[in-house]
């Protein structure tokens, strides 16, 4: 791509906060605190998660048929930078404002209760309303919030979900369609999530531990994190991305990784970097056994010793959230005037059946950082890889 695309403004909620400096603050420094046990969603156990405790703000008046805790999420950190999307409508016009984002359950875990209702007396309440769970809800509530008239759309690819936007917002810029784009995603906890993972048996009941050889599955979160993106330059550049499937099955990777390492490939490719270029990799590192040994073998093929951690500890896994929430981390990291990195958290025991990797230690610091990368797979052997770059001022 001959054109360059910037990321310019970054609002964001999640297990570790609200808005970026508090979440920045508690990304680097390895802080936990956010996950912790807790119960309603499993029918028989409490459950560690990545809850969301601040009060999120209300949607009324003409917009309220668009109410939902996954859409209040969105606006949460829509609101952290409101102030350069209108900016930037003002600039292009409501019609050249796309609005791309990702999610995986929408708003269901507000439409659970009259589901069960239907299940038990043969009939949905009153105030069940479908169109809270449709993914589509969520474009179509910022695009109406925004007074926008031009593109909307929401992709659901579960865990892809939301780094997909920034690809296809790329494409309809580079197409003419838009001059400005809201990306990123919001997901929520609810009890169809959990209990579909535990049903897998890919749930732990402790803290995640990813790359340990005692990991036991993941812990899910829930959060938002939006972009205002364009072709305005500012300080962080979307410098490439690479996308690929497997087909291999429909809920587990190819043991040998090539979907993966072909879209890491394809993301250096596309920017110009080499892979020592590479500052830091930001790991999709769910915690699970075969996840993690996958990732491992393309990480250790390509890229050999860059520091790299999962940030699943942290936030948990935010699902359709969790690539536009670790891109965020990145955009953090490359802002960061110190170039400190998010630490790996685990219990350091290293499984010595998959590739060494370099993880990151709390307090590691890279001052000179030009690009970074973030891997995110979903189920169906759906990936992406996507590399940031620090302009130089």
């Amino acid at each position: 791509m001959t054109e360059r695309y910037y990321l310019n403004a970054l609002g964001m909620i999640n297990a570790l906060g609200t808005g970026k400096a508090e979440i920045g603050a508690q990304l680097f420094a390895g802080d936990t605190a956010g996950m912790q046990l807790q119960e309603g969603y499993l029918l028989d156990q409490a459950v560690v998660a990545g809850a969301v405790h601040q009060t999120l703000p209300e949607i009324a008046g003409n917009l309220s048929s668009y109410d939902s805790r996954n859409n209040r999420m969105l606006l949460a950190a829509l609101q952290e930078i409101e102030g350069d999307i209108r900016t930037a409508i003002d600039r292009y016009g409501p019609d050249r404002v796309a609005v791309i984002l990702g999610t995986s359950t929408s708003g269901i875990s507000d439409n659970e209760p009259g589901i069960a209702e239907k299940v038990k007396t043969g009939s949905f309440p009153e105030v069940f309303d479908y169109n809270r769970q449709d993914n589509a809800s969520l474009a179509l509530f910022a695009r109406a919030y925004f007074g926008l008239s031009g593109l909307a759309m929401t992709i659901s690819t579960a865990c892809t979900s939301s780094a997909k936007t920034f690809a296809s917002a790329r494409r309809m810029m580079a197409a003419g369609l838009c001059d400005a784009a809201i990306v990123g995603g919001a997901d929520t906890l609810c009890r169809l999530t959990m209990n579909g993972f535990a049903s897998l048996d890919l749930l732990s009941p402790v803290l995640c531990n990813p790359f340990s050889q005692n990991r036991n599955g993941i812990n899910i979160g829930e959060g938002a994190a939006v972009f205002l993106m364009s072709r305005e330059p500012s300080p962080v550049r979307l410098a490439g991305i690479g996308e690929t499937s497997d087909a291999y099955h429909m809920s587990t990777p190819d043991p040998e990784g090539l979907g993966a390492l072909t879209a890491m490939q394809q993301a250096l490719g596309e920017s110009g970097f080499n892979p020592e270029d590479i500052a830091y990799l930001n790991l999709h590192g769910t915690a699970t056994e075969l996840n993690d040994s996958v990732e491992a073998k393309a990480v250790y093929e390509l890229l050999d010793a860059v520091p790299c951690s999962s940030t699943k500890p942290l936030t948990g896994h935010t699902l359709g959230a969790a690539g536009s929430t670790e891109l965020g981390f990145l955009w953090l990291a490359l802002r960061s005037g110190e170039g400190v990195l998010p630490p790996h958290i685990w219990d350091e025991a290293v499984d010595a059946e998959i590739p060494p990797l370099n993880l990151v230690p709390k307090g590691m610091t890279m001052p000179e950082a030009r690009a970074m990368m973030t891997n995110s797979f979903a189920f169906g052997g759906n990936n992406i890889s996507v590399i940031l770059s620090k302009e130089r001022e």
